[in-house]
């Protein structure tokens, strides 16, 4: 083993550590792409990055034109291939998306393995701690901090039945809920009225709240409060 193959190796083990930790805290908070993901992403960043840097060796006997050393270009190929896989785990459920975080560090992690496979390991431990600082500590802080918390409302009533649209953003209004972008429409001959509106408060139980009080109205036959995920 040369010194050379030995180093390119203590590389792959620093990318799939690297990978490894970050993937750690994804998999602890029950997220899609884990451990075994982030690992395998890292490593293949540096490995693609060692081929590149290290092709004079490899092709030694190729004539000298037909070989290319543009790094860059290798890192803009592993950037896009990793675009689809983060694409991959962005879950849309309703109104409710999941995943953009997971994929934000799926890309992330890509590029720390890019770092490794070109040798700027200070520069990849940095980057590692500050993403994995990044998922944890900004999680807590994400938490702490005021911010709006978005949701949909649909509710179904009778046509006959008295209960206006005015009343019931009354009632939501009275949760502590802001309504916006309302929409109306009628089913089954127009039977029955439908709205559907985005809502917004500063306190997610006022959500739970409003369910509650909607779900003793006789007149309201069918809703749902929909909170949506950041």
């Amino acid at each position: 083993m040369t010194e050379d193959t030995g180093f390119s190796i203590f590389l792959l083990i620093l990318a799939l550590v690297a990978g490894g930790v970050i993937g750690l805290e994804r998999s602890y908070n029950g997220r899609p792409a884990g451990f075994r993901t982030h690992s395998l992403v890292c490593m293949s960043s540096a490995i693609l990055m060692l081929l590149t840097v290290h092709q004079w060796e490899l092709l030694q006997n190729a004539p000298i034109e037909t070989i290319r050393v543009d790094p860059t270009r290798m890192a803009q190929g592993i950037m896009t291939g990793i675009g689809f896989l983060g694409a991959g785990v962005i879950m849309k459920d309703s109104y409710t998306i999941r995943g953009l975080t997971t994929a934000a560090s799926i890309w992330v992690t890509a590029s720390i393995g890019i770092l490794i496979g070109m040798g700027y390991l200070s520069i990849a431990i940095i980057a590692t701690i500050l993403a994995l600082g990044t998922l944890s500590l900004f999680r807590w802080l994400e938490a702490k901090l005021p911010s709006l918390q978005f949701g949909h409302l649909s509710i179904r009533i009778l046509r006959k039945a008295h209960l206006s649209e005015d009343e019931i953003l009354e009632i939501v209004t009275y949760h502590g809920v802001t309504p916006q972008n309302r929409s109306y429409f009628v089913q089954d001959e127009g039977k029955y009225i439908c709205y559907e509106m985005t809502i917004f408060t500063r306190k997610q139980p006022n959500f739970k709240k409003l369910a509650e009080t909607l779900s003793q109205m006789e007149e309201i036959l069918e809703f749902s409060v929909t909170p949506r995920s950041n």
